[in-house]
């Protein structure tokens, strides 16, 4: 049932000849649902300390709903991992925070990646400043392969260097230990061999004429700490003063009498010659998401945009735009505006501004995202221990149960699954805790005050932000089991994300590249189904196929919106 492009169209009451399939009408009248499917997860003072490992599944063989039924599965597609959940836990019991997974020499294989997509990875992230091309086309195809072979819908997101200082590779090692007093040297030299040890290519050839004895240089965000004691031509001598891991190429950052050093880093570009390779090859191998390190104001973004439109001929990346520089934040507003998401990179972020700053940043870059409706990722640091040993810190728990609490988007690992010896446990934590923190909120009914601003650019737009609000307020008082949108683009499905309902948000689009996108906000479950503009006929048959599923059952209750009509309907499903 349409509305016109100016008025909202409330459904109208249920006709007797058809009781099992209506509209409810206003004021609503709510009857007694049936038990949900599947077990609600238990909620314990272990929650927190004991995080399992992924359900165990028939002979070790993790076998989708897709594999076993080709026939109806043909018809409607969604991500393995999460119909195993719903069918499992039901619906207030789905993650709606979602799960990065930065993808290096310890998970790149195709068990390995699938291991962690049936841990509830939702975008697999491959960072350009480690390997080659050619090693990562075969992680972006063999994620492609797990997604069609196995029914997930795992998102590409690919992470360029940037054109900042940074370290050179390490002899082919894949890290080394700085020990507190060793003497390294950090030489701008280009050499065809191998360096010997305690001895650091820089890739920035003013790297000797800008440091001064005294300086102290900060690895990979603070990982390892070094002070400048000499200078000898291209070579720098330096003494650690923080023990700590040292990764290849990795960022260095320089500070004199407690400040950041910023003179020579403000000049170098935000996107560098490497770089635009890099995104070409991004662009031909079809990722999902391109994030730019050491964004410095808007005019990158919306210049890399109109790069990718130019050259992808019609398909739709995202650019993400990586907050990590003090120039960043002095045009944050304006940067969130232009990017299609943000990544609060705080590792690097954290080497230039004063450590007890990083938390109130995070928390103001996460709302001012919530605002503009742009999705957010909380990244850097979030299990770091966990790259070394299989269970984190209490500490690093409560940093990540803050994120959740603060409802960003999603939440990113970087080492921990890249190169650490505990990949899937690492995602096993983030999963946990995630589940504990949104059911805590949930049952303490912690609807937050925050007044969304209008984000709308046209008065068709108007109209479903105004849907969207109202639908987000109706599931979160009527306890609505989950919102149904129908979507070409995903604007309106990322309105409702927006709102951060109580219930899931199941977003129907027709498009493979969309409902890739979608994965990466908060709450959203995307499903690719081809839909008519009979709405009618889109919901008969999203119920008749979610059913034949064990998706949903009679008797729950959903709100069905679709920015195609934008109509707005509460019923049962039949």
């Amino acid at each position: 049932m349409a509305t016109t492009a100016r008025s909202l169209h409330l459904p109208t009451p249920p006709k007797p000849s058809n009781p099992s399939h209506h509209r409810i009408p206003v004021p609503f009248h709510i009857r007694p649902r049936p038990q949900r499917l599947g077990r609600r997860l238990a909620a314990s003072s272990s929650d927190l300390t004991s995080f399992p490992d992924p359900a165990p599944t028939p002979n070790g063989v993790y076998v989708p709903w897709a594999a076993a039924h080709p026939a109806a599965a043909a018809a409607i597609d969604v991500d393995a991992a999460t119909e195993a959940e719903l069918r499992e836990n039901g619906f207030r019991s789905t993650r709606r925070t979602k799960l990065v997974c930065t993808i290096g020499p310890a998970t790149c294989g195709a068990a390995e990646l699938e291991a962690l997509a049936v841990g509830g990875m939702n975008v697999a992230r491959v960072n350009m400043c480690h390997g080659d091309r050619e090693w990562h086309r075969g992680v972006i195809r063999a994620v492609r392969r797990l997604n069609d072979e196995k029914g997930f819908a795992v998102a590409v997101m690919m992470d360029t260097e940037g054109s900042e200082i940074h370290m050179g590779d390490l002899g082919g090692a894949a890290s080394a230990k700085a020990e507190d007093g060793e003497v390294w040297t950090f030489s701008v030299r280009s050499s065809d061999t191998s360096l010997p040890d305690r001895i650091i290519h820089v890739n920035y050839d003013g790297f000797a004429e800008d440091v001064k004895a005294g300086d102290e240089l900060f690895v990979d965000g603070g990982m390892a700490r070094f002070e400048v004691i000499e200078k000898l031509g291209p070579d720098v001598k330096c003494r650690c003063t923080d023990p700590g891991l040292v990764l290849p190429r990795a960022n260095l950052t320089i500070w004199r009498d407690g400040s950041v050093v910023r003179e020579r880093n403000a000049m170098l570009p935000t996107v560098s010659s490497k770089d635009w390779i890099d995104i070409d090859f991004g662009i031909a191998e079809g990722v999902d998401f391109i994030a730019v390190s050491f964004v410095k104001s808007a005019e990158v973004i919306n210049h890399l945009k109109s790069y990718i439109t130019a050259r992808s001929r019609g398909s739709d990346i995202g650019v993400i735009a990586k907050i990590e520089s003090i120039d960043a934040l002095k045009n944050l507003e304006e940067i969130i505006r232009a990017s299609d998401g943000v990544m609060v990179a705080r590792g690097d972020l954290g080497a230039q501004i004063p450590l007890e700053q990083v938390p109130s940043i995070q928390q103001k870059v996460v709302r001012t995202c919530r605002q503009l409706n742009k999705p957010v990722i909380v990244a850097s640091q979030l299990l770091e221990s966990m790259i070394e040993y299989p269970t984190p810190t209490r500490a690093e728990v409560a940093d990540v149960s803050e994120a959740v609490r603060q409802r960003a988007d999603a939440l990113m690992l970087s080492g921990e699954s890249a190169m650490g010896r505990y990949p899937e446990k690492a995602l096993s934590v983030l999963r946990s805790v995630s589940l504990r923190i949104e059911k805590w909120w949930r049952e303490e009914k912690r609807h937050e005050a925050l007044e969304l601003q209008d984000v709308s650019s046209s008065f068709s737009d108007k109209i479903s932000e105004e849907i969207c609000n109202s639908a987000a307020k109706m599931a979160n008082n009527l306890g609505v089991d989950a919102v149904f949108v129908y979507t070409k683009h995903g604007h309106m499905a990322s309105l409702l994300s927006r709102c951060r309902p109580d219930c899931p948000i199941f977003a129907f689009t027709s498009s493979t590249s969309v409902r890739r996108r979608l994965n990466l906000q908060w709450g959203l479950i995307p499903f690719r189904l081809s839909d008519s503009d009979d709405m009618e006929s889109n919901l008969n048959r999203t119920f008749s196929l979610l059913k034949a599923r064990g998706m949903v059952q009679s008797g729950d209750l959903v709100i069905a919106l679709s920015d195609m009509l934008q109509s707005i309907q509460v019923m049962n499903v039949p």
